[in-house]
């Protein structure tokens, strides 16, 4: 299926394991079940090798990396996680290893291991402005000399821009996706009746967004609900939020249907493509609200690419094959659809 990753899992392996996410418009019909006393169990997204030992658990599972960690990488991409269900999904990274070996420029290509990070933007900021990332008591080196380092960098404007003041990533970057704005995440049968933004603070809901440290996503947020339902409104809404949870990571992805399941709070607000796939990894959990007018309220990522990547044939292929389908392929899993002029256009990060 779709999601948490081990070290050691192969992504090429996708495909025949039938990794990708659904397509948007496949729901499945279960009965709705009570919140959930464990923590949610995330499918994961490889498939391992026979006889490879894997730690599955709660404690011993590493959240957003995928690819096998000491083998040479065959491409590497860091990425903000909101698109992870596209990114790792059978339509783009599952797909290209078999295009790459279609065509005869590439043909002689090894991507029996592309590694992809899938965490927020200002961890991905921070990995590559420190050279590391600890996963409980493991360090990884995140440098040209461990071989983990990134080849593309996929993000929104003000983080990529950031990067580049780094000196990482060429001055200029593409556009390949834009969301669709603002959704609600509530359990499924939606106990508390909550139709529209203003039904929050009426049922006496307790709000899930993104914590503090996503101080640009949560400006967002603030912002969209402020022209949404006006200030006042907005700040009685706010005035909901469960700021912490146990063992909340800081990634939006994960804690915020996390805290729904698990009854910390009864209505998450995040992007409409997010909410989505949550309804469809879990449809027993959880359903999707939409929040009239919020389409306005949307966001862009974008595709650059690194200085002297280490490897460049591997990273001009994907490039190449990404621009050549993912403007089909975004809008399936709930993303907007964009223009002739939107998709793939360059912008300047200086």
């Amino acid at each position: 299926m779709r999601r948490r990753a081990f070290l050691g899992g192969t992504l090429s392996a996708i495909g025949a394991a039938g990794a990708g996410a659904e397509p948007a418009n496949r729901v499945v019909q279960d009965a709705p079940i009570a919140a959930a006393a464990e923590p949610l169990v995330w499918p994961p997204v490889t498939k391992l090798p026979p006889g490879i030992r894997s730690f599955a658990g709660h404690t011993d599972t590493v959240p957003d990396i995928v690819g096998r960690i000491g083998a040479p990488a065959s491409l590497v991409i860091f990425t903000e996680g909101n698109h992870l269900m596209v990114l790792l999904g059978e339509d783009i990274v599952g797909a290209f290893p078999s295009w790459a070996r279609s065509q005869p420029r590439y043909a002689d290509l090894d991507l029996d291991n592309i590694v992809v990070v899938t965490l927020p933007q200002p961890v991905i900021v921070q990995m590559i402005r420190t050279g590391a990332i600890a996963l409980g008591n493991l360090m990884l080196e995140v440098s040209r000399r461990s071989g983990f380092y990134p080849d593309i960098v996929m993000a929104g404007l003000e983080p990529l821009r950031e990067v580049r003041r780094l000196g990482i990533i060429e001055p200029h970057a593409r556009y390949f996706s834009r969301n669709r704005g603002p959704a609600l995440l509530v359990r499924k049968g939606n106990p508390l009746a909550i139709h529209a933004l203003t039904d929050i603070v009426g049922s006496g809901a307790r709000l899930a967004m993104a914590n503090a440290d996503e101080t640009a996503a949560r400006a967002r947020y603030r912002a969209a609900l402020e022209a949404l339902v006006g200030k006042p409104a907005a700040e009685a809404i706010l005035a909901t939020e469960v700021p912490h949870f146990p063992g909340r990571l800081g990634i939006v992805h994960r804690d915020l249907p996390e805290m729904v399941a698990r009854s910390y709070a009864d209505v998450a607000f995040a992007q409409y493509h997010l909410v989505s796939y949550w309804t469809r990894v879990f449809p027993r959990h959880f359903e999707l609200i939409s929040i009239a007018g919020a389409d306005r309220h949307f966001v862009r990522i974008a595709f650059a690419r690194v200085v002297d990547p280490l490897r460049s044939r591997a990273l001009n292929a994907f490039e190449e094959f990404f621009f050549g389908r993912a403007r089909e392929v975004y809008p399936r899993y709930d993303f907007a659809r964009m223009s002739d002029d939107e998709f793939g256009a360059t912008f300047d990060l200086e």
